[in-house]
């Protein structure tokens, strides 16, 4: 800058990336030999477009310059400007300017300016952290292999944090995947060898279990699972009892087909990034893999983040665990002809993951609205007739680690409030009843008259 002029030089302090919620503050520096004319502080948006003032110090109201009156006497002074952020947002994330103007030193009519800027980088930890089963619910695969697929979800982050996945603790070393497998696309292969379970913790029981339930298949047997024995068709003397019936026959399904190997897998790694509105990231990592029930049931997979906002790396945990005796509740508990009842699963003896589905059946016969079966949580048999009697509801709940079935009797009462002979199969009113109900209702007039 011309000596005439005046000197002036304009620098902000640079600073490293901040936390949200942390207090900032920002720091111009500027040297001159003149007398400043004034100090303000912009914040650039619309990508330079608008600048918004913050801050304005300007030295014709102020008297802490009147040493500088001596335009002859030159002498560099050393001046700070500060701008304090108490509690820094991510919206606060962005370029910043510190505009100094001085007087020119030939005349005080001109003013003489200089700028520095800052660019303020502001980082958010993840606000949230789960991990779902992509696809669910879905059922058993008795004889093909399947594949299966974690979806860790975290959200909240800027900048996008480092997602991966642990098995039992153990980092999964996974091939990265640019686009998602094909969903016909059968089972995931990779080149790279396979390498044995063994060197894991396993319980040696469930390793056991496993290996003679094959054992069982190559014998010929399998656990049967498709129907209850003829032995459950109800007794006439068991229609008698007063309460519904629960038949404690819960049988989980583990047929490991003969494409099961004790290896393990070939994992398959794919990331998606998603930015909000608001500046942060949704990251959704998703891993991928061929499921094998006979190992992956009761396997714990975790989903890891790091963030250079976390101190220490965010978890959320999953096992996969195939459904076992679910509970069955019926309301009302003394059901009679005509009632609506309500068979409904209400939780299972163990904790399942991922959601199982549920399928109802009767034994033996057609549903009451002459489905074959039903897929839901909750049954639903409107104006039970009196022919329901006796009559048992299979309960199927599998998800892809398993499948389990329960058995339930309903038991029908009497109603008082519907003469014997006059209900239909639906439960209604039929012919007798309406003409029961006629001549009922003509001599209550007669007699009135």
């Amino acid at each position: 800058m011309d000596l005439a002029r005046g000197y002036l030089t304009v620098n902000i302090e640079p600073l490293p990336p901040v936390v949200a919620g942390d207090a900032v503050t920002l720091k111009c520096n500027f040297k001159t030999d003149g007398r400043m004319r004034e100090i303000v502080w912009y914040r650039v948006t619309d990508g330079g477009t608008i600048k918004q003032k913050i801050f304005t110090f300007d030295a014709m109201f102020s008297t802490n310059y009147s040493h500088m009156e001596n335009y002859r006497k030159r002498e560099d002074l050393v001046y700070q400007s500060t701008v304090r952020l108490p509690e820094v947002r991510i919206s606060d994330n962005g370029p910043y300017e510190c505009h100094v103007g001085i007087y020119d030193r030939a005349t005080r009519e001109k003013v003489v300016l200089a700028s520095g800027n800052i660019f303020l980088n502001v980082m958010a930890p993840p606000t949230s952290i789960e991990v779902v089963a992509a696809d669910t619910p879905a059922p058993f695969s008795r004889y093909q292999a399947q594949n299966f697929t974690l979806v860790c979800i975290v959200s909240g982050g800027k900048p996008a944090p480092m997602v991966y996945f642990k098995r039992d603790g153990e980092p999964i070393d996974a091939v990265p995947l640019s686009e998602p497998p094909a969903a016909s696309s059968g089972p995931l292969q990779d080149s790279r060898p396979f390498r044995s379970l063994l060197h894991r913790d396993l319980d040696d029981t469930k390793m056991q279990k496993s290996l003679s339930l094959l054992d069982a298949e190559n014998r010929g047997g399998r656990p049967y699972t498709e129907r209850p024995s003829r032995g459950l068709t109800p007794d006439p003397n068991i229609l008698l009892q007063p309460t519904t019936e629960n038949i404690p026959e819960t049988v989980v399904s583990r047929e490991f087909p003969r494409w099961v190997h004790s290896a393990e897998p070939t994992y398959f790694l794919r990331h998606s990034r998603t930015p909000s509105s608001d500046g942060t990231v949704e990251v959704r990592a998703l891993l991928t893999w061929t499921l094998n029930p006979q190992i992956d049931n009761e396997a714990l997979f975790s989903c890891e983040v790091k963030h250079p906002a976390l101190s220490m790396p965010m978890q959320a945990e999953v096992t996969l665990v195939a459904p076992k005796g679910p509970k069955i509740v019926m309301t009302p508990s003394r059901a009679r002809v005509g009632d609506t009842v309500r068979i409904l699963v209400h939780g299972f003896q163990n904790e399942v993951f991922p959601e199982p589905m549920f399928t109802w059946t009767r034994v033996g016969s057609r549903l009451l609205d002459g489905s074959a079966e039903f897929d839901g949580k909750e049954l639903v048999l409107e104006r039970v007739p009196a022919e329901l009697n006796g009559s048992m509801y299979r309960c199927t709940a599998q998800n892809p680690l398993g499948s389990t079935d329960t058995h339930t009797r309903l038991i029908v009462f009497e109603n008082p409030n519907i003469p014997r002979g006059t209900e239909d199969s639906n439960g209604s009113i039929g012919p007798t009843g309406a003409r029961l109900t006629l001549v009922l209702a003509l001599t209550v007039i007669l007699e009135l008259t």
